[in-house]
């Protein structure tokens, strides 16, 4: 899995050369890579609430698409293989037509309070859900309200980590009620004890 072998073509590798960057991206193509995701791709894939999908139309045109489902939507099936159930959305179906004549895709995946951004290539295939009952089950987000339509799995052909700057830190509510509870609760303590002042002082009248 070298992302940047495969993600370096020739005429990508001419602009590096003429703007001064090809010699440490040569390096960077001969490293040693991991076969498959480790541990701490997996982990950070399975915590994600959301990712971006590009995939490549009859047209040529590339169509990015944003990804959402709660928090652990995104299964790790193993070291190469992701999958998600796909729910009903506004029945375009752009990507899933893309992916029909086109199976290559990429994805980027953000965890935005800490900038970090993982880039996947893969090959994308189309699951119906009767076809595989034992993929839904590992894929399914039991208590969901959102009606499944067909489930997609990723096989991995590379990943790299991207850089982490310009990315704009992000908190979702849940995020920020857990960054102030202790806070809130300190607050309503003091709360407490001001209305029981309150209290104690008219009773003395």
């Amino acid at each position: 899995m070298n992302y940047a072998s495969l993600a370096f073509t020739d005429a990508i590798k001419e602009m590096q050369e003429k703007l001064g960057s090809r010699k440490s991206y040569a390096r960077l193509e001969n490293r040693n890579y991991v076969e498959g995701l480790t541990e701490n791709e997996m982990a950070f894939i399975a915590d994600r609430d959301s990712f971006y999908m590009a995939t490549i139309g009859e047209n040529e045109y590339p169509y990015i698409q944003h990804r959402g489902g709660p928090k652990g939507f995104i299964k790790v099936l193993d070291a190469k293989r992701i999958g998600i159930v796909d729910y009903k959305g506004n029945a375009q179906y752009i990507s899933v037509g893309n992916i029909a004549t086109n199976n290559n895709v990429a994805l980027i995946m953000v965890d935005y309070p800490t900038k970090t951004r993982l880039k996947l290539y893969a090959h994308a295939r189309i699951v119906e859900l009767k076809d595989d009952p034992t993929l839904y089950a590992q894929l399914d987000m039991e208590g969901y309200d959102s009606r499944p339509e067909r489930m997609m799995v990723f096989d991995i052909t590379a990943y790299d980590w991207n850089c982490h700057q310009h990315i704009t830190p992000r908190y979702t509510i849940e995020e920020i009620n857990k960054a102030f509870a202790s806070q809130s609760e300190y607050i309503s303590q003091l709360e407490a004890q001001l209305k029981k002042l309150k209290a104690e002082r008219g009773a003395d009248k």
